[in-house]
């Protein structure tokens, strides 16, 4: 036994604490800060080691599945693992909507689950299933270290680091540790806690790009009509300034996913085509305009019509990819790059590369200036595409938008523009689900000074409405404009396919709740469709009716306040109303 584990070791549930105790300290060596919990009593041990500590912040959620978007929205806004605790039985089976969501997204996840010991598994005893490699393949790694033993608590620190380490690099994502502890859980006194690990905080993941495919890559692009497709996940702070600088160098058009985080920032967008969505339906430009090559960083972009523009392409296919992944739903890719993508623009801007001229760029920015020009009046656009702009109008600079799926995500994509604007667009695109945007909207607004903006379709925001079961230790005011059109336009491309069926499956849904402040029952005013609602008319207010601001409070029973307003009002209060993540600061309802 080792030296500082002697005399320690006085009854079970002082060994059960010391494990979790040391098993958190490694966890929270590689430099993670918050950890979402939710009730139980298996799970006693690894509540107490994270309560007891003052280096990570606890946020509580009775729902495991909210719990776990939740922590999703913490980690995507922050880049960093976030730890998820919960109890034994079906507990840890309802993380799985965000388990999916975090492997597709390569968002980082330590996820911790409680179990019954061995002796209680097989044999019918009460809340025991089998969790061993409950996540089968969603997650980067799975470990279960068996019960607390005071031989291996050395062990137990060193799984922590491990575990941080291996949601982080060199594929981020989630890791799953599955926990058994024998009762009693609650030692009659606490143990020290234990010295603190050394820091151990996994490098931020850099690979540099093969010298002979980088020179390969250089002889491919230079002086040839190309296009860079940039999608999500092109997380790197100096990527947007890199990467725009290549674009200048080969006269090439940057194609701007929304989620790319190029089309807002102080970096130069004089390349960088955010309308494509638009003039790409035009077929005769398509033809005229077919690449040489095409170099793609990230995630497969959100427009189907650029999708359809890149399969109609016999051009080579460059992708960079520096997790792993495999990010090509066309089969197209004829080059497979794992490299960090600022550095292999780098290495291609150091070999100085000739470029195709102006013509071949110009007419992609001809064309975004033509829409950009010819946009129609805000009274005859479809209802829902107003709000994009007002949005963007109205918002201010770092700010972040969390977007919905389905409808929301493709007229962001449309109708966004770019902007000199700091402005983060997120979504959950990695599985592109409806379930739990709301409370990832609100993980990002935990871990955000700045103001926090949600636009959600009228299914996906009644989809996560038990995330008013949140707990009240934090409060915010968090602008939620809803595109209400019957279900999310999941089935419909457009609201003008058979609006009486439409009219009836919106009427249908059983959308009313009880608004605690008054006690009375009301169909709430932001779950009308919006596509009701009159077209022609004068002001930003009147024309979005169906703009909500939620209130949401956690410990004990969430406020909501649901009222048709303006976006103008609700946007320009949320940048001195949004709360930053911290007791002193959070409004506290009346």
């Amino acid at each position: 036994m080792p030296e500082h584990t002697k005399g320690v070791y006085e009854d079970t549930a002082t060994l059960n604490l010391r494990w979790a105790d040391a098993l958190i300290d490694g966890i929270v060596a590689t430099g993670i800060h918050h950890a979402v919990i939710s009730p139980g009593s298996r799970s006693t041990p690894l509540v107490l080691a994270i309560e007891r500590r003052h280096d990570i912040t606890s946020w509580h959620h009775p729902d495991e599945r909210s719990a776990a978007f939740f922590a999703l929205g913490l980690a995507s806004h922050n880049r960093e693992p976030v730890i998820v605790i919960a109890t034994s039985g079906s507990a840890p089976a309802h993380w799985y909507p965000a388990v999916i969501e975090a492997n597709r997204g390569n968002i980082p996840l330590l996820l911790l689950s409680a179990d019954r010991p061995p002796e209680l598994q097989n044999c019918g005893a009460n809340q025991s299933v089998d969790q061993n490699r409950l996540f089968g393949s969603h997650v980067r790694g799975f470990h279960d270290p068996g019960p607390a033993a005071p031989e291996a608590i050395n062990y137990i620190r060193a799984l922590g680091v491990r575990a941080g380490h291996q949601a982080c690099w060199p594929n981020p994502g989630p890791v799953h540790l599955n926990l058994p502890f024998r009762e009693p859980l609650v030692p009659k006194q606490f143990p020290e806690l234990p010295k603190a690990a050394a820091k151990q905080t996994p490098p931020a993941p850099s690979i540099l790009p093969d010298q002979n495919q980088t020179a390969n890559i250089h002889t491919c692009l230079s002086g040839r009509s190309g296009l860079i497709v940039c999608g999500a996940n092109t997380h790197h702070a100096r990527f947007p300034d890199t990467v725009t600088k290549l674009a200048k160098a080969l006269g090439a058009p940057i194609l701007a996913d929304p989620l790319s985080q190029l089309r807002f920032g102080n970096h130069d967008l004089s390349h960088i085509i955010s309308r494509y969505d638009g003039f790409l339906r035009n077929p005769d430009f398509c033809q005229q305009h077919q690449p040489a090559w095409v170099l793609r960083f990230g995630a497969a972009p959100v427009s189907k019509t650029l999708l359809n523009y890149l399969e109609g392409s016999d051009a080579p296919t460059l992708l960079c990819d520096p997790f792993g992944n495999w990010p090509d739903p066309l089969h197209q890719v004829t080059e497979m790059i794992r490299a960090t993508p600022t550095l292999l623009c780098e290495k291609l801007l150091e070999m100085s590369p000739v470029s195709a001229g102006d013509n071949w760029f110009n007419d992609f920015a001809a064309q975004e200036r033509a829409l950009n020009n010819r946009q129609p009046a805000p009274e005859s656009l479809p209802f829902e595409d107003t709000i994009i702009g007002e949005i963007f109008d109205c918002i201010p600079s770092g700010a972040t938008l969390f977007s919905g799926n389905s409808l929301p995500i493709r007229q962001l994509d449309s109708w966004s523009g770019t902007s000199s604007k700091a402005i983060r667009i997120l979504a959950n695109r990695g599985a592109s689900g409806i379930d739990g945007n709301i409370s990832t909207l609100l993980g990002i607004a935990a871990a955000n000074n700045e103001p926090v903006i949600g636009l959600l379709g009228d299914l996906t925001f009644f989809h996560d409405m038990q995330v008013s079961l949140r707990p009240r230790d934090r409060f915010w005011d968090i602008p939620v404009p809803k595109i209400d059109s019957a279900f999310d336009n999941l089935f419909v491309p457009r609201p003008s396919r058979s609006l009486a069926l439409r009219d009836n499956l919106a009427s249908s849904l059983p959308l009313r709740c009880q608004l605690p402040m008054t006690g009375r029952r009301a169909r709430m005013p932001t779950l009308l469709p919006l596509w009701r609602k009159a077209r022609r008319v004068s002001s930003a207010a009147s024309r979005l009716p169906g703009t909500t601001s939620l209130r949401f409070a956690l410990h004990g029973w969430q406020r909501m306040a649901c009222w048709p307003c303006g976006i103008r009002s609700q946007l320009s209060s949320c940048s001195t109303t949004a709360a930053a993540p911290s007791s002193a600061s959070c409004h506290r309802p009346n």
